[in-house]
């Protein structure tokens, strides 16, 4: 069954960074708009998803709307319609093989809709395009994941955006809603390491958190224009580079 929900807080905005964001419910993608909503360069927040967001309950911030549909055939119009149009849109949208029904649907989902609301956001005239990807995306790897992973961000590179920035993180260290025993047998291992020393973590495992602070704050350094040599159009962060962005404080 279908549900459309609308949480519209619309004050006028003025010399305004505005940032659409999917994947706003899941894992890494709820500490991005944690950041959000707590960076004061940005003033506008629209949330797209399945479920209302977390930051959602209770009275939401006034710069922060959700458009919630289980119909996601919906929104990529969303996304075309809103006003003013996000400068900086972030997709932190994925799923799983299980959850999916195995690995085509879950290519043609996560795939699917990733390509599909980049190109509504870009013909929209959104400038920065960020993805969460993951360590070892190679768009000719002989793994299904990583495969499709490389596909997603090649896809997308297409696209044209003025900057696009691409974190690939390792591990995700953090606590998920759902059961993923192995996962969090790593994570487990991955917390261990760190409290002997960061720096034996920090090179295979995030925390979800400083994941979600390097997205947000890398994604407002591209709008600027402030990319390392030679990332002008497409800036990707690895492990180093997203615990070095991800411990910056808000700007």
């Amino acid at each position: 069954m279908k549900t459309d929900i609308y949480f519209n807080y619309n004050p006028l905005y003025t010399n305004m960074v505005n940032v659409a964001l999917i994947g706003g419910t899941g894992m890494v993608g709820s500490h991005i708009l944690t950041s959000l909503l707590s960076n004061p360069a940005v003033t506008r927040v629209d949330t797209i998803s399945r479920r209302p967001p977390p930051a959602a309950s209770g009275t939401p911030p006034a710069k922060l709307t959700n458009f919630v549909s289980t119909d996601t055939a919906t929104w990529a119009g969303k996304l075309s319609s809103l006003a003013p149009t996000p400068s900086i849109f972030i997709s932190a949208f994925a799923t799983t093989k299980a959850a999916a029904g195995g690995f085509d649907n879950q290519y043609k989902i996560e795939h699917g809709l990733n390509v599909e609301l980049a190109k509504a956001a870009r013909e929209a005239g959104t400038k920065v395009y960020v993805l969460i990807s993951s360590t070892g995306a190679n768009k000719d790897s002989n793994i299904a994941y990583t495969r499709m992973k490389g596909e997603i961000e090649e896809d997308i590179k297409k696209l044209g955006f003025e900057h696009m920035v691409i974190l690939r993180p390792g591990l995700i260290a953090g606590t998920r809603e759902e059961s993923r025993p192995l996962e969090a047998g790593m994570r487990f291992v991955a917390n261990w390491v760190g409290k002997l020393h960061s720096g034996l973590k920090d090179s295979w495992a995030q925390e979800a958190d400083v994941i979600g602070r390097a997205a947000v704050n890398a994604g407002l350094k591209a709008l600027e224009g402030d990319v390392p040599q030679g990332s002008e159009k497409v800036w990707t962060l690895f492990g180093s580079d997203i615990i070095k962005y991800g411990k910056e404080s808000s700007s």
